[in-house]
């Protein structure tokens, strides 16, 4: 196979979920899809840069804004697709065979079905209804990473440089999202902090303001309180 994939890892202060996150994409380098993978950094303090930099990755830096660390990331990337995951997400074993696989047939964006390392009903729940979204509106979260080809990209106009709902805005951009059989697996922590019904209406909220018109800060103000 030949490498064909751009992996993007957006940072800040991510020592303790990083490495957890670039040993599930060993699989897609053994496979020889991988070509490259860049972490985007906003100005980390912790062991981030010294992780990313022992696992060859390429690195940038800059402000400590998602959009604008994404975008050059993608900017940079030399892949002609573009794999763009958390820092606090893993990739489920089986991930690089079905993202070959799709990126094979030449179809559009697609995402990864999210999933908690958590149990219990709660985690089950909200994952669940993630996937529906997804399946039914073709709009996932962040947290399911997203696979889309260079051309794609680029036809959308990429990421923009705000601090909150960057995928949101560059998915609403793209053609369909589909969602893939593979889990991305995600950190539970916010939940665990705000609690899942708390956490869960908030994203709700927040993204029905966004769509109604509000401004990108604010939101992020109000969502990081």
């Amino acid at each position: 196979m030949t490498a064909t994939l751009s992996v993007i890892v957006p940072t800040l202060n991510a020592a303790g979920s990083l490495p957890g996150c670039l040993v599930a994409l060993m699989e897609g380098l053994h496979t020889g899809l991988i070509r490259e993978l860049i972490v985007t950094d906003g100005g980390s303090t912790d062991a981030t840069l010294a992780i990313a930099d022992e696992a060859g990755a390429s690195i940038l830096q800059g402000p400590p804004t998602r959009g604008g660390q994404l975008g050059r990331g993608c900017d940079t990337a030399r892949g002609a697709w573009l794999l763009i995951l958390h820092a606090d997400t893993r990739l489920a074993p089986g991930w690089a065979v079905e993202a070959a696989a799709h990126i094979a047939t030449g179809q559009g964006p697609a995402c990864f079905r999210l999933a908690f390392d958590a149990r219990g009903p709660a985690a089950a729940w909200v994952a669940a209804w993630a996937n529906l979204r997804s399946r039914l509106f073709g709009l996932p979260y962040g947290d399911q990473a997203l696979l889309v080809s260079r051309r794609d990209y680029a036809r959308a106009g990429g990421y923009p440089d705000i601090p909150l709902m960057e995928d949101v805005a560059l998915i609403r951009a793209l053609p369909r999202v589909s969602l893939l059989s593979s889990r991305a697996i995600t950190s539970a922590d916010r939940y665990r902090r705000a609690g899942w019904l708390r956490r869960g209406a908030r994203n709700l909220w927040t993204l029905a303001r966004y769509f109604g018109g509000a401004d990108p800060a604010r939101l992020a103000r109000a969502y990081r309180r």
